[in-house]
């Protein structure tokens, strides 16, 4: 775990069948949903933008696969009198949307299809770990480009304790084959402290803030106000 893995996660393979990309889309949803990957988003985007900030967001969720993310965080904001719209971008044309209020559009992380300044807030959500570090710099410099005022970016943390603990919840959790094998590999290409703080400064990143997350995950925030 010292060093991140360079290996290729299945779900990355060249020419997989939309059917095969469907079906691993409907693991990894109910995977996320069973350790409530949005958590670390309803717990600090609040107390960090301000509630006032919050009542209204024009959010881009990049790597948004089936936009699940953007509907439970959409649920939670509307819960509380919020309006938080949502745009979903993948790489891959999106499977079944799970959003019927939200717009998807296929495009990439390294070239985002938007003018500067396009969004209140971009996110990400456990799709930075895809790409090797020069990527990760690009999409980076593509999120703060075009949002307004912040980014909040989360993914795995890389350490063994974590890579224990999720390879024993998925096989109790009787996970799919490749979505396990994937699930451990994220882990292994997962990022370290030092590592985001290195990289967000190579974006132009200055003021970021770079935390754990209950030490399963890795947060980066960023203001553009804060500078």
């Amino acid at each position: 775990m010292r060093e991140r893995s360079t290996q290729p996660e299945y779900f990355d393979t060249p020419g997989l069948s939309q059917a095969q990309r469907d079906r691993e889309y409907r693991e990894l949803d109910r995977l996320n949903g069973y350790f409530y990957f949005s958590h670390p988003f309803v717990s600090r985007l609040p107390r960090w933008l301000g509630k006032k900030r919050c009542e209204r967001l024009e959010i881009l969720d990049v790597g948004a696969g089936t936009g699940l993310l953007g509907k439970r965080l959409s649920g939670w904001a509307a819960r509380r009198g919020w309006d938080w719209r949502f745009t979903n971008l993948d790489a891959n044309p999106a499977p079944f949307v799970t959003d019927q209020k939200a717009a998807f559009l296929t495009g990439s992380a390294l070239q985002l299809p938007f003018t500067d300044g396009s969004f209140d807030l971009v996110v990400a959500s456990q799709m930075t770990h895809h790409f090797n570090e020069a990527e990760v710099v690009q999409h980076w410099r593509e999120a703060w480009r075009v949002t307004r005022e912040a980014v909040f970016i989360c993914d795995l943390h890389r350490n063994a304790v974590f890579y224990a603990m999720l390879w024993l919840a998925m096989r109790l959790m009787r996970t799919e084959k490749m979505v396990l094998k994937d699930g451990l590999i994220s882990v292994e290409r997962g990022f370290r402290l030092d590592e985001w703080r290195a990289l967000a400064a190579q974006a132009g990143i200055s003021d970021a803030k770079v935390s754990l997350y209950y030490g399963t995950r890795i947060v980066l925030q960023a203001r553009k106000d804060a500078r």
